[in-house]
């Protein structure tokens, strides 16, 4: 977790967070864009580092015939991710949030995306998973590729069976050609 102009052990509401790096290669096509990792993905230094969010068991239901590194070789799952086509950023670069909840955020930087088309060249589609990342679908758009709404995979999406979710995703990656 990074805090800028702030003591440790400052309250969170105080410390301005910043977000991970973008995780993308040549290869990707779809790139999935969340709002700002979780307090336990922070933590982590990890993209849906919170053992109950849905996001990587997603991943592995749609591609049951390639194993996933465990959850203890994040540098593996990411290189899983990657030779599926698959890129992970968020839509914020850094804000200011207590907690975990895209609710809390506050005085959030938008990533610039516009970036990503030399590092992406493949790049066919963008997916938010969730609402808050969907906010800024006008600004996605502007790469040129569709844009997908897809549920979000954090628990606290509770509304969504895993089963309905895992579908969502399946019929996005699908149109892609990445099933």
């Amino acid at each position: 977790m990074t805090f800028s102009a702030s003591a440790p052990g400052a309250p969170a509401a105080a410390s301005r967070l910043v977000g991970l790096a973008p995780v993308v290669g040549a290869g990707t096509v779809l790139l999935v864009l969340g709002s700002f990792p979780g307090a336990a993905s922070l933590r982590a230094q990890q993209y849906y580092g919170h053992p109950q969010n849905h996001f990587w068991c997603i991943l592995q239901a749609l591609w049951p015939q390639h194993p996933m590194p465990g959850r203890a070789d994040y540098s593996g799952r990411c290189g899983w991710l990657l030779a599926r086509g698959l890129g992970l950023w968020d839509v914020y670069g850094a804000c200011e949030r207590e907690g975990s909840l895209d609710a809390q955020i506050r005085h959030a930087e938008v990533n610039d995306f516009a970036a990503l088309r030399v590092r992406c060249p493949r790049l066919a589609a963008i997916a938010h998973n969730g609402g808050e990342s969907f906010k800024h679908a006008r600004a996605t758009a502007a790469l040129g590729v569709p844009v997908y709404k897809l549920p979000s995979t954090s628990p606290a999406n509770a509304s969504w069976s895993f089963e309905r979710k895992r579908q969502a995703w399946a019929e996005v990656m699908a149109a892609h050609g990445l099933l």
